[in-house]
């Protein structure tokens, strides 16, 4: 076998990527090639950006694109690349996984198993019911459903199961609900025994219904689900109301769109799922190094005889800090270097890295971030480094210049627009024609402007911007907003993700 090559079976949770175990996200991602379920798309977050990605379709479909799966996975082993295999939920509960291993070994092709939290768990808790319960029963029977071909009912005796005394849990399609209720009831289930359906466990637009088996066969009688769902019969559904908190939470099933490149748009996104949103990432640009990438050496080579370094973007600090701690030299280069930070978000990756800035600008005004530097001592002389994005122009170096400041103007990376053409781009076009957006967010003027080349031009931009809740992190990025022709944007009361989080969070319960 050609180099190296491995599969790693990993069990990528029920939905949510915050499931997936420390282990698999590290084997993700260091794998060249990621051949996944489609239900776990989320979890390619983790991925290598240049990683070659391959969708496997729907979990354990039929057998005959089972057997091809497994002979990809050779396939791209045997050419020397480690390969992620990313399972909807535990490999090996209710699933292909050991199939494909057991077609591996056969092969003599190196696999290991990553388990992963089965649906039947994951689901079952973020839905409020625990599938055990100290006097509810001491048995857990899982019943294979929806992966089967066709509508079939799994192939038990069904008496058998309904006298369990303890908790029923089936994978099941829509279609399927009813008919599994159906048998329990005919095997002899008392009808008012407690039930719970869960659609889209654990992820954003996760429903579920509740209630006695008689009142949940009534419910899908009248309106037939569509989609898989995971059906809890037992005594352990009648505690969803006291423990339900997944969608209890204050922006839970709320989309809200985050227009950042996807570099950048991590802390936020990560603070609006904690809310239980559906956060949205805009690729408005992409990032790429600078046209002179030897720049950043050269800064690096004389940090130390700055009096103040400025950076103008969280993004400016990682690739200086970067291109320095590859080097011979280490965070001491600063010595006595004074740091200033335009935003919180820069403040905070310079503290990340064991910096204090000392001086914080909100945001990117000229004048204010001059005046702030100059309260420190005169600039008359003063060698000073504003490290920036291309995009952000050398207005701010002009200024430092005028006031008698010698200031070297470092370009640490290029932003390049997304395609208004981009899959990404026109899914939220869809979204917001369709007024399926509740709020888009916006942390910067730039933002604002590139959003708006997404689809053609201001005039359109606006328009769409209009039909939803238009939130800003400062009046500077409000003033660009308001500069499209958008009516009322909010404007956060402290210039920060979580001020801007927070006004986000009164502003859509106000609308409920």
């Amino acid at each position: 076998m050609k180099g190296g090559g491995r599969v790693f079976l990993i069990g990528a949770g029920p939905g949510d990527p915050g499931l997936m175990t420390a282990r698999g996200i590290r084997l993700l991602a260091q794998a060249d090639v990621v051949i996944y379920d489609r239900a776990v798309e989320s979890a390619l977050r983790w991925a290598r950006p240049d990683a070659e990605r391959i969708s496997a379709g729907a979990p354990a479909e039929r057998e005959t694109a089972q057997d091809a799966i497994s002979m990809l996975l050779a396939e791209k082993t045997r050419e020397g690349h480690t390969v992620a295999r990313l399972k909807w939920g535990d490999p090996f509960v209710f699933d292909s996984g050991a199939q494909e291993a057991l077609f591996l070994y056969e092969q003599g092709v190196p696999f290991e198993v990553v388990p992963g939290v089965p649906v039947a768990i994951g689901a079952t808790a973020y839905a409020g019911v625990p599938i055990t319960y100290p006097g509810a029963g001491d048995a857990v029977v899982l019943l294979r459903g929806h992966e089967s071909e066709g509508d079939a009912l799994p192939d038990v005796d069904w008496e058998a199961v309904a006298r369990i005394e303890g908790t029923i849990v089936c994978y099941v399609g829509g279609r399927q609900a009813s008919r599994v209720l159906d048998a329990l009831l005919t095997a002899g289930l008392d009808p008012e025994q407690s039930a719970a359906l869960v659609f889209g466990g654990t992820q954003p637009g996760q429903r579920t219904l509740a209630g006695s088996v008689r009142e949940l066969l009534e419910s899908l009688q009248s309106e037939p689900p569509q989609g898989a769902a995971l059906l809890v019969v037992g005594e352990v559904a009648a505690l969803r109301d006291h423990l339900r908190w997944f969608d209890d939470r204050p922006l839970f099933g709320r989309k809200i769109i985050v227009t950042r490149s996807p570099e950048q748009a991590s802390e936020l996104v990560d603070e609006l799922e904690n809310l239980g949103a559906q956060a949205i990432v805009a690729p408005t640009f992409r990032i790429g190094p600078p046209e002179d990438p030897e720049a950043l050496d050269r800064a690096v080579a004389r940090l130390d005889k700055y009096r103040w370094v400025i950076f103008e973007s969280a993004t400016a600090v990682t690739r200086l800090l970067g291109t320095l701690t590859r080097g011979p030299r280490d965070l001491r280069a600063f010595g006595g270097v004074q740091l200033c930070a335009i935003g919180p978000s820069t403040a905070e990756r310079l503290r990340t890295a064991g910096l204090k800035p000392d001086v914080i600008v909100p945001e990117l005004r000229v004048e204010s971030v001059g005046d702030a530097l100059a309260a420190n001592g005169s600039l008359k002389g003063q060698a000073v480094l504003v490290v920036r994005p291309d995009h952000l122009r050398e207005t701010l170096a002009s200024d430092l210049a005028a006031r008698g400041a010698e200031v070297t103007d470092l370009v640490a990376y290029r932003t390049a627009p997304e395609s208004p053409e981009a899959p990404a781009v026109q899914e939220i076009y869809r979204l917001l024609l369709e007024g399926q957006v509740d709020a888009v967010t916006f942390t910067s003027a730039t933002a604002v402007r590139r959003f708006a080349t997404l689809f053609g031009d201001v005039e359109q931009a606006a328009d769409l911007l209009n039909t939803t809740l238009v939130v800003a992190i400062g009046p500077v990025t409000a003033a660009a907003v308001k500069e499209l022709g958008v009516q009322a944007p909010v404007v956060a009361d402290t210039y920060t993700v979580d001020g801007l989080v927070q006004v986000l969070v009164e502003k859509l319960q106000q609308s409920k």
